[in-house]
């Protein structure tokens, strides 16, 4: 079954940051703030899919105006709650410092273009269509300002492969557990992830509630993505590997890339 983002965070949505505790979200926030030190610091940044707010709210309390812009709204329900519960949330509502927006990033549009948009863990991979691919490019070509930064990361084509060689993946915690499992289509340089969650519903009982998920993702040429960038209009694109300022080759897990308008 191949599922869409649609699909892809339900249920899923409300243990997603516990699953994802371990990922390098610091990481990440370092890889923008030194690719904004370089092309210029921005005062306005849009993120697709930005999932729970993860980097949205870190961003924010950083002193950037976020708009996060995800498709799912079970997505964007956790990321509002997280807002809420934050010591700073309510200043950042009041202040315009954060807003969520439920968009396709195939499609996405603000009433304003921004300084620097970002899309990161691996979100454009979830785009399944070349089509949809050169729509996210111009989309954010055309909602960035002149000499603004499109900051983003993908997997690797041999991650995949890595992926199915490595398979399952076992996860075996209190709260939420989960067997991973993975199928490539090498044709296409297409990975469909099946998740089997076990999630603990609290209460005396311990009860685990269980369900299945779907997620299909599709690795790209790197080289195919720098020409749809500058096809689309960015003047200067760079890609870089695994959160380094190293120049990307067949080992790297991560390809990061830094488009500038």
């Amino acid at each position: 079954m191949r599922c869409t983002l649609v699909s892809s965070y339900g249920k899923f949505a409300y243990v997603y940051d516990e699953l994802m505790a371990d990922m390098p979200y610091p990481d990440w926030l370092t890889f923008a703030e030194t690719a904004w030190k370089k092309h210029g610091k921005p005062v306005t940044v849009a993120e697709l899919g930005c999932g729970t707010g993860s980097i949205t709210i870190p961003l924010a309390g950083a002193g950037y105006h976020m708009s996060g812009i995800d498709l799912s709204s079970d997505m964007l329900s956790v990321a509002r709650q997280k807002l809420e519960e934050h010591p700073q949330g309510q200043r950042f509502l009041r202040e315009g410092s954060i807003r969520w927006i439920r968009q396709n990033m195939a499609e996405w549009e603000l009433p304003e273009t921004v300084d620097s948009v970002i899309s990161f863990c691996d979100c454009l991979n979830y785009l399944l269509d070349e089509k949809d691919i050169r729509s996210t490019f111009a989309r954010t070509y055309a909602g960035l300002k002149p000499g603004g930064t499109f900051l983003f990361d993908v997997h690797h084509p041999n991650t995949l492969i890595r992926y199915e060689e490595e398979q399952p993946f076992i996860l075996d915690e209190d709260s939420v557990s989960y067997i991973w499992t993975c199928e490539l289509d090498v044709p296409r340089r297409e990975i469909e992830h099946h998740l089997v969650i076990f999630a603990r519903e609290g209460g005396q009982n311990n009860l685990y509630r269980r369900f299945e998920e779907t997620h299909v993702q599709r690795a790209y040429d790197p080289e195919w993505l720098t020409a749809e960038l500058l096809q689309a209009g960015f003047s200067e694109v760079k890609t870089y590997a695994d959160f380094e300022w190293v120049e990307a080759d067949e080992g790297a897990e991560r390809l990061f890339y830094v488009a500038v308008k």
